[in-house]
């Protein structure tokens, strides 16, 4: 399957840092956040990688000239879920994807290829063990998952925090049958809200995350089902969070 490695953003909070290279070129514990995620993928056999860029796309370009680039021309007017949508081509047969600003173990990738579903996602269950540091990064940002068992019934930055059952970690899997189900529901909606049409939290649908689509689903009756990592995790969006995974991340690794 392809891994499709969402990055076209700026990454503005980790200024200066991204000032001349892309926020995945990001050094922690000696390595590019993008190294930690494609060794992750790579440990279980998975090499096949789409980069949707934008920000700095020529500099992801000659530091892996081994990525099939995807071009998000106009990253800077949507989010995550168009910059997806870019690389669609490349998701019938079913796909992996990530996030490029987080750090997680070949074993989250490991889960996702031994689950039998369609479309399964990977959740972070210690998750508020990080965010009593996070001053910059509170809570009610964080993309909050309710599960019963391991059947995904909501995912949302609205969800309290005493609710949630852990943290969705940008890390999925899908089938062909999940990404089918999941290209639909995006043309459905396209279709329905166009490119200022308000979706959720009332911003345009061009400004959507990937969970508004996923939830959206969800409540439509889609199956989603996840996988958890108990704290093997860390998003690195500021300054701050760069200090905590440059020392969280360096004393994990040699435990």
């Amino acid at each position: 399957m392809n891994v499709i490695l969402i990055g076209a953003g700026r990454g503005s909070r980790l200024m200066p840092l991204t000032a001349e290279e892309p926020k995945c070129f990001t050094r922690i514990g000696g390595k590019r956040i993008l190294d930690w995620t494609t060794e992750a993928f790579s440990h279980n056999g998975l090499g096949d990688f789409i980069f949707v860029g934008g920000y700095l796309i020529d500099v992801v370009q000659g530091g892996y000239p081994e990525f099939l680039m995807v071009e998000n021309g106009g990253w800077q007017q949507n989010n995550i879920l168009f910059s997806l949508l870019h690389a669609r081509e490349h998701m019938t047969d079913g796909f992996y994807s990530s996030y490029t600003d987080t750090l997680f173990r070949p074993q989250a990738v490991k889960a996702l290829k031994d689950s039998p579903h369609d479309i399964t996602v990977v959740m972070d269950t210690k998750w508020r063990q990080r965010y009593q540091y996070r001053s910059l990064h509170p809570e009610q940002d964080a993309e909050k998952m309710v599960a019963n068992g391991d059947l995904v019934t909501r995912i949302s930055r609205t969800i309290p925090s005493e609710e949630a059952s852990g943290e969705f970690t940008g890390v999925l899997r899908m089938t062909a049958k999940g990404a089918a189900q999941f290209l639909e529901s995006y043309d459905r909606l396209f279709g329905k809200l166009a490119t200022d049409g308000l979706f959720a939290e009332e911003k345009p649908f061009r400004l959507a995350y990937l969970i508004h689509q996923l939830d959206h689903m969800i409540q439509s009756g889609v199956p989603v089902h996840c996988v958890p990592v108990p704290g093997e995790y860390y998003e690195i969006d500021t300054l701050e969070d760069y200090q905590l995974a440059s020392d969280g991340w360096a004393a994990t690794e040699m435990s």
